[in-house]
């Protein structure tokens, strides 16, 4: 089953676009420039709107239970998915603990990949205090908390001087998909944490989390949840490979 939300429009208050809605989960689209889950900031947090959404739709007295799953950078857009129970919690837990799950993100880089499409293996090692992170060919005794990290990428098309990038991730770690592909020469478009030499107003970045596929852990059915990138002009440009959900092959 597939599901996609309708044009992205940048969430405020109760107007937060849906992707996908259950008694067990929800999907939502996450603009880029908002957390996830609160930090140090006090800016409020993806999750709390959410919170607010199913208070309000539901008119639920007392506190909402929403768990976390996973999180995306605050610079990227694009899917987040939520539990509302516990049951669907700790069996979406082990989904994304046990890898059983795709996602595929989509980014505009300053450089088109070379080659176009294989995968990529590094060890990352995150330094906290400064929050970045490095990516090393190979581990060393210097590097000994560095997290061996690897994902799969292809060049989907290119535009003038736009390389758009899928990339598939096969681990998690900080910052994966910027140090990898700035590693290799592609970084992306407006992240100058990692060597792109502009970037945007808003702090966000041309990375944009497209899908995430897996198994229902309450109905059993497979399921893909698809968001539009960013109403943005760069984007644009790609969106007649895109329209509708198909998807380039």
């Amino acid at each position: 089953m597939k599901y996609q939300g309708k044009k992205n429009k940048k969430a405020t208050g109760y107007e937060l676009q849906v992707l996908y809605e259950d008694n067990h989960l929800i999907a939502v689209y996450k603009p880029g420039g908002w957390l996830v889950h609160s930090d140090e900031t006090g800016d409020k947090p993806l999750n709390e709107f959410v919170k607010d959404y199913i208070k309000k739709k539901y008119d639920k007295p007392g506190d909402v239970y929403l768990a976390t799953l996973h999180r995306l950078d605050r610079p990227v857009s694009g899917v987040v998915v939520f539990a509302r129970t516990t049951k669907a919690a700790q069996r979406m837990n082990k989904i994304f603990q046990e890898r059983e799950i795709e996602k595929v993100y989509w980014a505009i880089t300053m450089q088109r990949p070379e080659p176009e499409s294989g995968t990529l293996t590094h060890w990352i090692k995150k330094d906290g205090a400064r929050n970045v992170a490095t990516a090393l060919d190979k581990p060393s005794n210097r590097s000994k908390n560095a997290k061996k990290s690897t994902l799969d990428y292809r060049l989907l098309a290119q535009i003038g001087s736009l390389p758009l990038v899928e990339v598939k991730p096969h681990t998690g770690r900080p910052h994966q998909i910027r140090v990898q592909l700035a590693k290799v020469g592609a970084p992306i478009r407006c992240d100058v944490k990692y060597g792109a030499p502009d970037f945007h107003a808003d702090a966000t970045i041309y990375l944009h989390a497209r899908s995430l596929t897996f198994v229902h852990p309450v109905l059993k059915e497979e399921m893909t949840i698809t968001a539009e990138p960013p109403a943005d002009n760069l984007w644009q440009q790609f969106k007649h490979l895109y329209r509708g959900g198909r998807e380039m092959r």
